[in-house]
């Protein structure tokens, strides 16, 4: 068994590596597990370490607590941007610990109990499955509260993964979607009662590491050369976003937990 841990008052992000499954939590339930730089980082490194082993046929993550898979970056952290460049190399840092994620050669599940909010969305998303409790709820509500905006790459794997109209609602009507909503065009895979989720979550896991690896492992990345092919330039419009005034209205005013005074520049 392999268990590696980070700590620090920057939230933790644990790995243990167990009978094939590799379990990553995203520990910081005070916070509904809001991501630090620090705990990316230690994502990523556990990404790599996963990657590089034979004996992992599984990889699920989720968050502690019960409350939150993972409720997005930690907001205190944008206090200190001062210019949109600052949003390109935030969106660029973000884009590869999310692809940490999706480049894992076995099976993802992401477990989502309570929220998955804006990097946490993100994460879900790119895993392969998705089981929830009732009621958890996904969405990227940065219209009403940061002002900022997602990398082309982020909407990509949002389109391919809900389609047009329901990314349209959770970033235009900034609406966090109910799970219930998400099961019929399969972004989540299942809804299961808490009672019943820790035998649920081990018989899905077991299922998937009973099949062909490297199957699976090519077909994993056979698909994500058909997402990538659409890729599009975006650093002027993410520019533009962290830029504005409306931008850094929206995090000190979600630091002061206040409602955000927009200007539209």
């Amino acid at each position: 068994m392999t268990n590696t841990t980070s700590m620090s008052d920057d939230g933790t992000v644990r790995l243990v590596i167990e009978d094939g499954i590799a379990k990553i939590t995203f520990d910081r339930p005070g916070s509904r597990n809001a991501m630090t730089w620090a705990m990316y980082e230690t994502l990523a490194n556990a990404c790599t370490e996963i990657a590089g082993r034979d004996d992992v046929r599984v990889v699920l993550l989720r968050g502690a607590g019960g409350k939150a898979f993972i409720a997005g970056t930690d907001i205190a952290q944008f206090l200190a941007f001062e210019t949109g460049a600052d949003g390109v190399d935030y969106e660029m840092r973000i884009a590869q610990y999310v692809s940490a994620v999706a480049n894992l050669p076995m099976p993802t599940v992401a477990v989502v109990e309570g929220w998955a909010v804006g990097g946490g969305m993100a994460i879900a998303s790119v895993c392969d499955f998705r089981l929830s409790t009732p009621g958890a709820r996904f969405g990227v509500p940065i219209a009403r509260t940061l002002g900022n905006c997602l990398s082309a790459g982020n909407l990509r794997v949002l389109l391919s993964t809900l389609g047009m109209p329901l990314v349209k609602r959770m970033l235009l009507l900034a609406e966090m979607i109910p799970a219930e909503e998400l099961t019929s065009g399969g972004y989540v895979h299942e809804i299961v009662e808490a009672d019943a989720l820790e035998q649920r979550v081990t018989d899905f896991c077991s299922q998937l590491a009973g099949h062909a690896p490297v199957t699976m492992a090519v077909t994993k990345e056979a698909l994500s050369r058909i997402i990538e092919s659409q890729a599009v330039a975006d650093s002027d419009l993410i520019e533009r976003a962290y830029a504005s005034r409306d931008f850094h209205e929206g995090v000190r005013s979600f630091v002061d937990k206040r409602p955000p005074q927009w200007v539209g520049r």
